[in-house]
């Protein structure tokens, strides 16, 4: 479609040659038409076709951007977010119709990642749920007896759902700005002690060692935020570790940051993967399948990033092992 105003920046002069280009050529068709000896009749009929058909022509693509919008918005309305709007001038309209474009693909990967977010819910609610259901049928059919094995499975279970709708709610505070961090100055080195005790409560027969240089390092932070972001990485890092396999809890004081590292004996994690490994639910990759809900890195980062500090995931410094190394960056 042609647009012969859209090189102009601007709508105030497009309306400006339109009404311009109107006049002059209403002029002169006036003019033209009384040297032919035309009755005035006829002159302002041919006048005011002439205006009409140059305004059509000028002012074309100047509204249509306008009706574009209106049908996108409505068909979003109904949940089709793939529709666009043609944006080819420069004045104030081509300007909103690149905006409502943008904001169109936003809306999009909302919408997107909201039917992830339900379907990866419903998957890691549907495996302990179906397990205890099942332990619960045979526990009241009589199949089982309920013996303390039994009721210990069925606690692992609640415990297992309880921690995901945990997470879950943590998850939506952050996101959402409802979880206010209380930064106070606290010792790192117990801090982490607290968590790796914490973390060696469980059966998991792994060897949690603890080195914090200097042992009076201290950082500014919300250390109930940080405990829950260090206890994520031990629980990840104990997890993906072989049986008697070494989990390093290390935490020094770096050039203008407090630097905590956790490093396993794992798989690791691949180079392509380090990125994605912090995505809500993201477990692709064999690192990632050992039974996690594969929420805590994604609540970790955004403790780390509201803390104004960095978190990553690398390799162990000796390549000769296999691990990997969880790194923790806050700002001194």
């Amino acid at each position: 479609m042609v647009r012969p105003l859209d090189r102009l920046g601007s709508i105030k002069v497009k309306l400006g040659v339109v009404i311009v280009a109107t006049v002059v050529g209403t002029v002169a068709v006036l003019v033209l038409g009384r040297r032919a000896g035309l009755d005035l009749e006829w002159r302002v009929l041919l006048a005011a076709v002439l205006g009409l058909a140059m305004v059509q022509f000028l002012a074309r693509g100047m509204t249509s951007p306008l009706r574009d919008m209106a049908a996108a918005a409505s068909a979003m309305a109904r949940g089709d977010y793939d529709r666009r709007v043609t944006a080819t001038s420069r004045d104030e309209v081509g300007e909103l119709a690149r905006a409502f474009n943008a904001m169109a693909a936003d809306l999009a990967d909302v919408e997107r990642m909201r039917r992830d977010l339900v379907a990866n819910v419903s998957h890691e609610l549907r495996t302990p749920i179906g397990a205890l259901q099942a332990l619960l049928e045979n526990l009241a059919d009589g199949v089982e007896d309920p013996d303390p094995a039994a009721l210990h499975t069925a606690l692992a279970q609640t415990e297992r759902l309880g921690r995901l709708v945990e997470q879950l709610l943590d998850l939506s505070r952050l996101e959402s700005g409802k979880l206010p961090l209380e930064p106070v100055a606290f010792g790192v080195r117990e801090l982490l002690e607290q968590a790796a005790r914490e973390c060696e409560l469980g059966d998991r027969p792994v060897r949690l060692k603890v080195c914090v240089q200097p042992g009076d390092l201290r950082a500014t932070g919300d250390p109930e935020r940080i405990h829950q972001v260090v206890a994520n990485l031990l629980d990840n890092a104990v997890r993906h570790s072989p049986p008697d396999g070494r989990v390093w809890l290390t935490a020094h004081a770096g050039v203008g940051s407090t630097r905590i590292e956790v490093c396993d004996e794992g798989p690791g994690i691949a180079p392509a993967e380090a990125e994605r490994v912090f995505e809500r639910f993201y477990r692709a990759d064999a690192a990632r399948n050992g039974g996690g809900s594969g929420l805590g890195l994604a609540i970790a980062r955004w403790i780390v990033d509201a803390h104004g500090g960095a978190i990553r995931a690398e390799g162990r410094a000796d390549v000769d092992v296999s691990g990997c190394r969880m790194v923790v960056e806050l700002p001194a």
